[in-house]
């Protein structure tokens, strides 16, 4: 970071390298209160539009319009089919292979589904590990689990934390907790980034750990798909679920993710909740009793695709694949975070004032930063706002900055970084 300058014009000089510069061209920027561009630093909450949505979204509603219930089966790209336009971009977005993935439903209706599978437990082996502090919707998803069960989740579920005086979890920790747990472990399901923390975790260690003591191994990776490089098949990941409108840009509520390993492509026995369109498609239109699934992630839908949601999603994979996919995105989102952090610290205030709880090692982040202000939080976070700075507040005390590779450049966190010092200084008077 030593090698950093905190000037427009440094910052000028890093937009001007960047190979992937042109892309923010692509993307609608919200404007601030002043009329110009804001500098919107929200992707982890809700990624920007890109302009080509539009268009993909209008594609569909001339087939509808033209073609109705022929839509399915004519016009440039047939319903019938349409989950499957998307299938390659997503296998390469979280490193699997194609009969791996699959996008349908919203992202907790996929953790529900995927639970079902891999959350099987029995009179010994019942408990959950997830971290403490999870987003909601998976503490909820996985209380209602337990008491489908039969179980209570206060015994059931085993929440990670901290150590004292520590903000994220020690991948030991994870670790040793898991084989603490041994034969009681029915399966762990992290999410792949900590929403409030921006903490990454080692989910190839997870992974090795959990099913060393014969546990299912999931991920939630609302923050991680688009953010970071993923390995999911090489992991050994058995399960994992994602939404689309974070880093994947594709619109408010958007369409979700789902990856189930190979090695359960060919289980037809595997507990599941079955729908029309998981169904063997050679048959699927004869309408009888008895399902029998399709090969691989797709045989854990339920219904035909969302076509406009899907469309959108499609707009959004092809930039980044146009991009050069995840590795060119990662490279300067690394940049990125780290010019931004070099920026906070430079300020050099007392942890009691604001410290940056997100670690400070690459490769246990993403593009977030999780800043805990101690004192006057909401006001400077209202401060950044009439400043032109599209934050994330999150209760009690932690603003989330979050600079995406796609769309923000060096001088959005230059900028940022300026409107911090500001700040500052105001406070030292």
């Amino acid at each position: 970071m030593t090698s950093f300058q905190p000037t427009a014009e440094f910052a000028a000089e890093l937009d001007a390298q960047d190979a992937l510069r042109d892309f923010r061209n692509q993307f609608h920027i919200p404007l601030a209160p002043n009329g110009q561009p804001s500098i919107y630093l929200c992707g982890n909450s809700l990624g920007l539009q890109p302009k080509a949505a539009r268009a993909a979204v209008e594609q569909e509603f001339e087939s509808w319009e033209k073609l109705g219930v022929e839509g399915h089966f004519h016009g440039t790209s047939p319903w019938m089919h349409y989950h499957e336009t998307l299938t390659a971009s997503t296998a390469r977005l979280v490193g699997a292979k194609p009969v791996e993935v699959v996008v349908m439903n919203n992202l907790t209706t996929n953790l529900h589904l995927l639970l079902v599978s891999f959350y099987q437990p029995t009179a010994t082996r019942y408990k959950v590990l997830m971290e403490g502090g999870a987003f909601p919707s998976d503490q909820y998803a996985l209380e209602s689990q337990a008491r489908l069960h039969g179980l209570a989740p206060d015994e059931a579920i085993v929440e990670l934390r901290p150590r004292a005086g520590e903000h994220t979890l020690r991948t030991e920790d994870i670790v040793a907790t898991i084989q603490e747990l041994g034969d009681s472990l029915a399966t762990v399901i992290l999410g792949g980034v900590n929403y409030y923390t921006g903490q990454a975790f080692d989910m190839a260690a997870i992974t090795r750990a959990g099913h060393a003591v014969g546990a299912m191994v999931g991920f939630d990776l609302a923050h991680a798909a688009g953010n970071l490089l993923l390995h999911l098949h090489d992991w050994d990941v058995d399960f994992a679920c994602w939404c689309s409108y974070k880093y994947l840009n594709s619109g408010p509520g958007g369409t979700s993710g789902v990856f189930v390993h190979e090695r359960f492509a060919e289980r037809p026995d595997l507990l599941r909740l079955a729908g029309w369109w998981g169904h063997d498609p050679a048959d699927r239109f004869q309408m009888k009793k008895g399902f029998r699934p399709m090969t691989g992630a797709a045989g854990w839908q339920l219904s035909n695709a969302q076509i406009f949601p899907m469309a959108i999603h499609r707009a959004a994979l092809a930039l980044v694949d146009e991009a050069g996919g995840m590795p060119a995105l990662r490279r300067k989102s690394e940049q990125l975070t780290a010019y931004l952090e070099y920026l906070v610290r430079r300020l050099e205030l007392p942890a009691t004032v604001l410290e940056i709880i997100t670690p400070a090692d690459p490769a246990a982040r993403g593009c977030q930063l999780s800043m805990l202000v101690h004192q006057n939080g909401r006001q400077l976070f209202d401060f950044l706002a009439a400043a032109g700075i599209i934050a994330d507040w999150r209760e009690p005390n932690v603003i989330r900055l979050a600079p995406v590779p796609l769309y923000n450049s060096f001088g959005d966190v230059q900028r940022a970084g300026q409107v911090l010092a500001e700040w500052a200084a105001g406070k030292a008077k």
